[in-house]
């Protein structure tokens, strides 16, 4: 494999500069202080696992409201629903369907543009729900 091929296909990976950032200072973080590597490393975990936590803690609290429904309509209904098959009988992240459809507001009423706002507040809703956790475990909260 030529190296001209590598930086082809590179190049298609999402934020790849952004990672090849990340492992140069990595790699400067481990040439001046190697002991610090572990340090990093933790914090990235933790970090990841904040982000994870935000995301299904937005899940649980609007499953109703979740960005993908509202910008996707019908498409979002053929996609198959989030099972983690080994916390079945323990944890459910499946949302309950709901028993009284007219309980919600008809979204089949609302217009392109009135869903699109709604989606778009939505993913600004989820973000700092995310980022929110993200900082309080930033912060050793």
């Amino acid at each position: 494999m030529s190296l001209l091929g590598f930086g082809a296909r590179l190049a298609r990976v999402r934020l790849a500069d952004w990672l090849f950032c990340a492992l140069l200072l990595l790699a400067a973080v481990w040439q001046m202080a190697p002991q610090q590597l572990p340090v990093a490393v933790y914090k990235l975990a933790l970090m990841a696992l904040a982000a994870l936590a935000g995301y299904w803690l937005d899940r649980s609290m609007f499953p109703y409201a979740r960005p993908d429904v509202l910008l996707l309509g019908a498409q979002a209904a053929q996609q198959p629903e989030t099972r983690f098959a080994a916390l079945r009988d323990v944890v459910s992240f499946t949302e309950p369907k709901a028993a009284d459809e007219a309980a919600g507001a008809p979204l089949d009423a609302a217009g392109a543009r009135e869903l699109l706002l709604l989606g778009a507040v939505c993913m600004v809703r989820r973000s700092l729900v995310v980022g929110a956790g993200m900082l309080a475990v930033g912060l050793g909260a």
